[in-house]
């Protein structure tokens, strides 16, 4: 006989439609409109942490997204103005108590600011939602040098692992710069700060930027302008001071392809349509991604995503 009962209980799914009824509130009292976009599209990410679910359409293969992220920034290129969207989005990764391949995303986008104005505004939307205090702003370089006692920035790949390994004794062998400083991230940092409450970190490695502009810091060395937000050690949001050079993402996706193949993972295309409306003009903007799922589970208290979805990945 199945399990065929939600995981999340009456209270859970009533704190949820209220959640998801304040957010909208927030975003009209700001005066950003929502939209909708597509969840199946001709290109997937090229991202190598990520992969795509693939669904075959007739005679082609579309991608589930993984954040709505490239057509919302052909709305914006298309005069829509501040938008913003709740919508599902799909990652092909193993169900755990933070992650379900299926889950609920809030992305938003505002113009004519920067990674650090809309960090702000990140922070006092998630503030309020939690019933926190306020929040800490850290560089990424500073957190790595609290908690590590080292700077990673410009550390050739030998300190890394090195660093990696008298942190965490075994490591996979032959992991490149980024995987080292992802895996100091994940097992050291993120750990080390759980009990920090609401934290941000900026300016990324520039080798982390991923789609934001690349920007120099007091000393003259470039860095992503982007940042992410952490509660007690979670991951929650991920924000953007978008780039809207288009030969540049082009390049960023063949880098990306790059790695994949020496992954050994399937190549992703290049959204044309994204790349497009880059080159007709993206207006100067910052973007962010916050999982809806994990912020429910931390304003009510719930160690795992299951007991705030009404179906979880093992459910459905």
């Amino acid at each position: 006989m199945t399990d065929w009962r939600p995981g999340a209980n009456h209270v859970i799914q009533r704190q949820r439609a209220a959640l998801l009824a304040d957010l909208r509130d927030y975003f009209a009292k700001q005066r950003v409109m929502e939209v909708e976009t597509p969840l199946l599209c001709r290109a997937g990410v090229s991202d190598p942490a990520l992969e795509n679910f693939e669904v075959p359409c007739g005679h082609e293969m579309r991608f589930l997204q993984t954040s709505p992220e490239y057509a919302m920034k052909r709305l914006l290129a298309a005069g829509s103005g501040d938008i913003f969207q709740i919508c599902k989005a799909f990652r092909w990764e193993e169900q755990g108590v933070r992650h379900n391949p299926e889950y609920t995303l809030l992305e938003w986008y505002r113009l004519g600011i920067d990674h650090y104005q809309l960090a702000r505004e990140v922070g006092e939307l998630v503030a309020a939602v939690l019933e926190r205090p306020g929040w800490q702003i850290w560089s990424w370089q500073a957190i790595f040098q609290e908690v590590l006692g080292a700077g990673a920035h410009t550390a050739p790949r030998e300190e890394l692992e090195a660093l990696a390994m008298g942190h965490l004794g075994e490591i996979p062998l032959g992991l490149d710069r980024d995987s080292l400083l992802d895996l100091l991230m994940s097992h050291c940092v993120e750990p080390a700060i759980n009990d920090w409450g609401i934290v941000f970190i900026i300016d990324y490695p520039a080798s982390q930027a991923a789609l934001a502009q690349q920007i120099l810091d007091v000393a003259g060395e470039p860095r992503g302008a982007r940042f992410e937000c952490y509660v007690d050690g979670t991951e929650l949001a991920n924000g953007y001071w978008e780039c809207g050079d288009a030969a540049e993402l082009r390049a960023r996706f063949a880098e990306d392809n790059s790695l994949r193949k020496a992954r050994g993972q399937s190549d992703r295309r290049p959204d044309e349509q994204l790349l497009d409306a880059l080159t007709a003009g993206l207006p100067p903007c910052a973007g962010v991604a916050l999982g809806v799922d994990r912020l429910l589970a931390l304003k009510t208290g719930a160690q795992d995503l299951d007991a705030v979805l009404s179906f979880a990945w093992s459910r459905s």
